[in-house]
């Protein structure tokens, strides 16, 4: 006969379903966000672009992933995201998500830390260091991204120099935060940093409140952040007239069915609010992380 042992408490079923962590939502978000369909002027799972594909997005996603697992770990944050953009660019496409990375890296790092709060990511943000500065700089190597001309006295810390700008970096004492608070008046990812992440916290308030699949949420988080503000990556490639065209046109949109039209005319056009898609994706994990359903 076997005794009642009370004491002990069963040992958890191989099958009980675990909370996903921080890093899983990091990388949910990245392939929720290229998903969302319609993105006007986005790659999402009824467009292509001329060079990048909706598989490209994917493998990008997947391999961010060590990057992503190391900033929820508490890993310095310049390494961190080095790692994750050097995974995502471990696909033949080339640059899919490296904006999306740099916000949802120290989204992550304040997640792990059980702080995912503007004041947590605050913390984040201006504790890194030189040395992360310089893994920031070093990301570069990795894929050609689009950004704007830096500010006069910034010659020397262009990001397009990769490493060999650290150098610099080094010889100044800058921080990444110090680097990104330079860049942030033109520069919305980089204003995200500077500021605790107001947009990204207000739309994932809004996909929250909102009410069908995450995908559909998505898209209609990305038309009203672009029609909140002129998209970086828009006003880098094309031009303030441009920029402002898109934010204008994004705020008179009613319904996703009315932005699949607009969505083909941006694509034929080339016109590619990326900047808006990375702030999508920073929400999306803040969603997530506050109990999104998928």
């Amino acid at each position: 006969m076997t005794g009642d042992d009370s004491s002990q408490s069963p040992s958890p079923s191989p099958f009980e379903p675990r909370p996903r962590g921080a890093a899983a939502n990091a990388e949910l978000a990245l392939l929720l966000e290229v998903a969302g369909t319609p993105k006007p002027g986005n790659v999402d799972r009824h467009r292509d672009a001329a060079d990048l594909r909706f598989d490209h997005f994917l493998a990008g996603a997947v391999g961010a992933r060590p990057g992503l697992e190391r900033a929820a770990a508490g890993d310095a944050l310049g390494e961190a995201f080095e790692t994750a953009v050097a995974g995502m660019s471990d696909q033949s496409g080339g640059n899919t998500q490296f904006g999306c990375l740099l916000l949802l890296t120290p989204l992550a790092a304040a997640a792990g830390d059980d702080a995912l709060s503007p004041d947590g990511v605050r913390e984040v943000c201006r504790s890194t260091t030189v040395d992360d500065a310089a893994g920031f700089y070093r990301a570069f190597e990795y894929v050609d991204v689009a950004v704007p001309d830096p500010p006069a006295d910034m010659d020397a810390l262009d990001v397009r120099r990769g490493a060999d700008a650290v150098p610099t970096v080094r010889e100044r004492g800058l921080t990444l935060f110090d680097v990104l608070e330079r860049s942030a008046p033109g520069d919305a990812n980089a204003a995200e940093w500077a500021s605790s992440f107001p947009r990204t916290f207000r739309a994932a308030e809004s996909i929250l409140d909102d009410d069908g699949p995450p995908t559909d949420r998505a898209a209609r988080a990305f038309l009203d952040l672009l029609a909140e503000r002129e998209d970086t990556l828009v006003r880098t490639q094309h031009g303030p007239d441009v920029a402002r065209e898109v934010r204008d046109r994004a705020a008179d949109v009613d319904s996703l069915e009315e932005a699949e039209a607009w969505a083909d005319e941006l694509a034929e056009r080339d016109v590619n609010p990326g900047t808006t898609a990375d702030l999508t994706a920073a929400a999306l994990f803040v969603a997530l992380e506050r109990g999104l359903e998928v």
